[in-house]
């Protein structure tokens, strides 16, 4: 593996590189599935691509020459008309968020508000309706429903680095968490640049909106409130 530590802080970047955390992140983009990203690299083609490259992408990554692909965007007609706009990051970014995130959810994990459920390992919706009726047999009867509209789109980078760096030290993973979070987005052959949002469709963003939210259901915690939070 590896090294472990490097000036006193947990090399977590090595961690992230391990060859079972990436084999473990590559199963489980071969379980996912879906379609292919910008590159149009699709999810069979990955293998023989890593057997090939698998080297130079370490390379690359080790000296923080690797650059995220834009997400490509796609419109998928809604039943009832319109369109919803979905994002696809490439194969190859796909594993690498997921490898990101199999090192990072459990140092986060145990910060998260247990009134929390949305991308929540070993939690579901289902957990969070028996939350909420656990508030209604305790007598509350009001309820307020607040959506966060185009909340994915919206994050603020600056803060939630602010939110990541107090836990993670490693520099090289927070220039990586950066780089996804400014990989910019393609549409109709066209790249725009994406100077807030977390990345559409991309595996490591489901833990960053709970970075973020933790500050939020740590103020709603303080207050007294009783409160359930998911995502759809």
């Amino acid at each position: 593996g590896e090294q472990r530590k490097q000036d006193g802080v947990e090399n977590l970047f090595g961690r992230i590189l391990e060859r079972n955390n990436l084999n473990q992140a590559y199963l489980q983009v071969v379980r996912n599935k879906g379609a292919a990203g910008a590159d149009g690299m699709t999810v069979d083609q990955l293998l023989p691509y890593l057997k090939e490259h698998r080297e130079e992408l370490l390379s690359n990554l080790r000296q923080g020459n690797y650059k995220p692909q834009p997400v490509l965007r796609v419109e998928i007609p809604k039943p009832n008309g319109g369109v919803r706009k979905l994002g696809i990051p490439t194969v190859i970014d796909r594993m690498l968020q997921q490898a990101i995130n199999q090192v990072l959810q459990p140092l986060f994990e145990p910060e998260f508000s247990d009134n929390s459920y949305g991308f929540r390992p070993n939690r579901s919706a289902h957990d969070a309706v028996k939350k909420a009726k656990s508030y209604y047999e305790q007598g509350y009867r009001y309820v307020v429903d607040i959506d966060m509209k185009a909340y994915f789109d919206t994050v603020n980078h600056d803060k939630l680095m602010y939110f990541i760096e107090r836990k993670v030290k490693d520099k090289q993973v927070l220039k990586l968490i950066r780089q996804y979070l400014m990989s910019g987005v393609m549409e109709n052959g066209l790249i725009t640049t994406t100077e807030e949002g977390t990345p559409q469709g991309g595996n490591l963003s489901p833990l960053l909106s709970n970075i973020y939210l933790n500050e939020f259901d740590q103020v709603l915690e303080n207050l007294g409130h009783k409160f359930v939070r998911y995502a759809d």
